[in-house]
């Protein structure tokens, strides 16, 4: 065993430990709470754009991206166009590094505002972005996608739009299908079920009717996913528990 797998080797049984210690899962569910209130997941960049992602979140994203070497990364939701900013660059030191040269990464959203359109094609990342306007589960706009993915050896696929249990169960139909064996279906926003409903007043969805919901009713109907503990066990502080599926067939 060289020394780097017998640090992996050990962090695995930290990892566990971690998963398995409820007053600490305690803690940080009263920490994200309080965190949340004050907006917390809003305050941070990634290349000059907002990313509205929990930096543990962007820390996991980087170590996925690197383990599968997507050529092609899906994104429902954009907002300010930070994720699909950081996909990109990940995609670019990849490709740096001996990865997929072509690779990019395909953001949808049912309203690109101009000002974010503008920047995100004015951004040094932008030549590895592509873009579509439209509701993520109207059937043009998934037609687009599974043609995009032709071809493509390895994809990954982040679910980060409408977070209601309906429209994710419909876009987890839609997109976990184009994710390659050994890559990942991300569901972010997972956490909405574990929060205060009081979280949500001006909102469609919360707890009860949340991404999570749709998740574990997807996974009643494939056995080609498994949900991979091992990621939310070491974050902890993370908007996806249970959200990163693994593909496994």
């Amino acid at each position: 065993m060289t020394p780097y797998e017998q640090f992996q080797q050990e962090g695995r049984a930290e990892i566990a430990a971690q998963g398995a210690d409820a007053e600490l899962a305690q803690a940080t569910r009263a920490w994200m709470d309080r965190a949340n209130a004050g907006k917390y997941s809003y305050h941070f960049e990634w290349m000059g754009r907002p990313i509205i992602q929990y930096p543990q979140d962007i820390v996991a994203m980087q170590e996925l991206i690197w383990r599968v070497q997507p050529d092609l990364i899906v994104e429902t939701g954009i907002a300010h166009g930070g994720s699909l900013i950081f996909s990109a660059a990940m995609l670019e030191l990849n490709a740096a590094c001996g990865g997929p040269a072509d690779a990019e990464v395909l953001g949808l959203d049912i309203d690109i505002r101009a000002h974010n359109r503008a920047a995100i094609e004015a951004h040094p990342m932008a030549r590895r972005i592509r873009m579509i306007q439209g509701s993520s589960i109207a059937p043009e706009v998934v037609a687009q996608v599974r043609a995009r993915a032709q071809g493509k050896q390895r994809v990954l696929v982040c679910l980060d739009s409408m977070h209601t249990h309906d429209h994710v169960l419909a876009e987890l139909q839609a997109y976990a299908p184009l994710v390659s064996v050994g890559s990942y279906c991300v569901v972010f926003d997972t956490v909405i079920e574990d929060m205060p409903k009081s979280m949500f007043p001006d909102r469609p969805w919360g707890p009860g009717n949340s991404p999570k919901t749709a998740l574990h009713a997807y996974l009643q109907t494939t056995a080609d996913f498994e949900i991979d503990h091992t990621i939310d066990h070491k974050l902890l502080i993370t908007v996806a528990p249970d959200g990163f599926l693994r593909r496994i067939a």
